[in-house]
């Protein structure tokens, strides 16, 4: 199957991101971004072999990435100075890779408890859901929401309670802790009987670290 040019997967009429920039605009969540390069958001569409009439693709091709709930997740883009990697580099699709890549799955986004948010393009089934990394489980959960919904619920969900067990209070300030490409490290665990977000420990640590964990995980 040969790959689409860029400029094919360019749809001016169609381009989702008016539409998606009204939905973020409107949610009750705090987001920021910073828009992509030109070029380097026309690569991220080559790459991706994504159109910019989904969601995905207006992503992938207007924002570097995106920093939603006052930094708690990293929504990845074309890449730039702004976000640590992008949707080609954490995917193995860009000759210089930001993490090992994982088959089955397109990671999208991460947030600083070391969890992983990725699209489901074979390793369950190929359902094409958002699969969430929890870091309390150590385990690929199905949030059973399209990359359409997920961006609904980035911008309208109720990420305070998603993340009830995983926050402490003050969590909004100590994120000045972390530079580019961390996240942050609890101890004890949160997978362990001891570990919570109000009682554990806190540490900056590199996000391949964390992502590690999401590499083993069994299922």
């Amino acid at each position: 199957m040969n790959n689409l040019s860029a400029d094919e997967l360019m749809d001016q009429e169609n381009h989702a991101w008016p539409e998606l920039k009204a939905l973020m605009d409107q949610g009750g969540n705090t987001y920021t971004y910073v828009p992509a390069k030109p070029e380097t958001g026309k690569n991220a569409l080559h790459q991706l072999q994504v159109s910019t009439r989904s969601y995905l693709g207006a992503v992938a091709y207007e924002t570097e990435g995106m920093v939603v709930d006052h930094g708690w997740i990293t929504l990845l883009g074309a890449g730039g100075e702004s976000v640590y990697g992008s949707l080609a580099s954490w995917n193995g699709l860009s000759a210089e890779p930001a993490v090992e890549a994982l088959p089955g799955m397109m990671v999208v986004a991460y947030d600083v408890a070391g969890g992983f948010f990725a699209l489901d393009t074979g390793k369950f089934d190929g359902s094409g859901q958002i699969y969430y990394f929890a870091p309390d489980a150590l385990e690929w959960e199905s949030t059973e929401l399209s990359f359409s919904e997920f961006m609904t619920w980035l911008a309208e969900g109720d990420l305070q309670l998603f993340y009830e067990t995983f926050r402490w209070k003050g969590w909004q300030e100590d994120m000045a802790q972390l530079d580019k490409g961390q996240v942050f490290a609890y101890f004890p665990p949160l997978w362990t009987k001891e570990g919570s977000g109000k009682k554990s420990s806190k540490a900056p640590v590199d996000i391949a670290e964390a992502w590690k964990a999401a590499l083993e995980a069994k299922n």
